[in-house]
């Protein structure tokens, strides 16, 4: 998420030390992959363009939500050579209680890291089975924001998005009431798809933040298993983010790399207010 060394590229490397048990050979897969997935924990590269009515963002960090107030950056953008930084926000990891691991409900939405594993040298993310919730405190906010990021997924503010037919900001109705009557889908609880620790992956074992997150803007970036290694599947649809205020945002992500093949780091285009 650069150079094709990573677990899923040298798979036939992982099943062979499986079968002999050589410690030897798993340090030397550990070593060349950084991470488990193929480019899915790269180190990122800060040399990036900003061009007007864009933003950076490097997304990369397992970690971390990148938060954005689309005011604030276009403020920034109005100074010349000026460029707009997300806030970074670490995702809480630490236990709340010290007890036992609890049972989980699917039916509770709570703060905390859902260990799931996934048959990822077999049908793929889709097939998955609860094996531990480690409660943790809530998700820090700053207190103005519009979006965040976090690798391929997205949350708003209180806000919803809907999809449009354009692949062009350009091509846009010059006004935000033409999508006036349309649904728009709001941000859901999700406990699968936000990865955050992966110590355990090559047990299949990924632990997914609990958050809501909101699943039609985070389709700008699918990320497939299988195929082994997976592939990356950019939507370049413009989103209409309609806020929590009621007013508008267009989002297009055109590009989830930057110029030296590093994936999950973004450039946006955006108008803000739209």
């Amino acid at each position: 998420m650069k150079v094709e060394n990573s677990l899923f590229a040298g798979f036939s490397i992982f099943k062979s030390f499986v079968a002999v048990g050589s410690f030897v050979l798993m340090s030397g897969v550990l070593s060349s992959c950084e991470g488990a997935f193929e480019g899915v924990y790269d180190d990122p590269d800060k040399e990036v363009s900003i061009k007007k009515g864009q933003l950076v963002v490097d997304a990369t960090d397992w970690q971390t939500w990148h938060y954005i107030d689309l005011l604030e950056a276009d403020a920034a953008q109005q100074k010349e050579g000026k460029g707009y930084s997300a806030i970074e926000i670490k995702i809480p990891t630490e236990r709340l209680e010290a007890s036992v691991d609890e049972e989980h409900s699917q039916h509770e939405e709570r703060a905390g890291i859902y260990t799931y594993w996934y048959d990822v040298f077999g049908e793929g993310l889709s097939k998955r089975e609860i094996r531990q919730f480690v409660p943790t405190k809530n998700q820090d906010e700053p207190a103005s924001w519009h979006l965040a990021v976090h690798r391929n997924n997205v949350r708003t503010n209180g806000g919803a998005v809907y999809m449009t037919a354009y692949t062009s900001m350009d091509d846009l109705p010059e006004s935000s009431e033409a999508f006036g009557e349309v649904a728009f889908t709001e941000d859901e609880w999700n406990e699968t798809d936000v990865w955050t620790v992966q110590e355990k992956m090559l047990q299949g074992l990924i632990g997914n933040q609990g958050i809501k997150v909101n699943s039609l803007l985070s389709s700008w970036l699918k990320v497939s298993l299988p195929p082994v290694p997976p592939t990356f599947t950019l939507n370049n649809h413009v989103f209409i983010l309609k806020l929590k205020d009621g007013t508008f945002a267009a989002l297009q992500l055109v590009n989830y790399q930057n110029a030296a093949g590093v994936k999950c780091h973004l450039t946006i285009n955006y108008k803000y207010p739209y």
